[in-house]
């Protein structure tokens, strides 16, 4: 006499519980993405112009202090730059995030790599002078 039951009702909590922990996640990557996950002491200038933030199509080369490239975030060298800047659109902005303690040289040869392949639209990020 055992009757299979149809469910009257569905358990969402569960649901509930693993979509809060993928937001989670999510907010947390992202704001680990705004504000750069490499640690770059960025040199001090005096603020030119008003910076864009609301570009979204923008590539971001970094240079640690150590004297890594990366380039959004994944660790490249500069002839995987050199490769990814070709299959880039030439309209893209780029944004250059060096270490003040770098060598000139490295970040010649980053520069030279983006002028190279015909970017227009490339700034230096600094911070602002007197800012901590």
């Amino acid at each position: 006499m055992d009757e299979d039951k149809g469910f009257d009702y569905m358990n969402v909590i569960p649901l509930v519980d693993v979509m809060l922990v993928l937001l989670t996640i999510v907010l947390t990557t992202s704001t680990f993405i705004a504000s750069g996950l490499i640690p770059v002491s960025l040199p001090k200038a005096e603020k030119t112009q008003t910076e864009d933030n609301s570009l979204t199509n923008k590539k971001i080369i970094e240079i640690s202090k150590e004297g890594n490239i990366f380039m959004d975030s994944c660790a490249v060298s500069i002839e995987e730059l050199k490769g990814l800047l070709k299959e880039t659109s030439k309209d893209t902005a780029v944004v250059i995030r060096a270490d003040k303690g770098i060598y000139l040289d490295l970040f010649v040869q980053v520069l030279q790599a983006v002028k190279k392949e015909g970017f227009s639209n490339v700034s230096l990020q600094t911070e602002a002078e007197g800012s901590i």
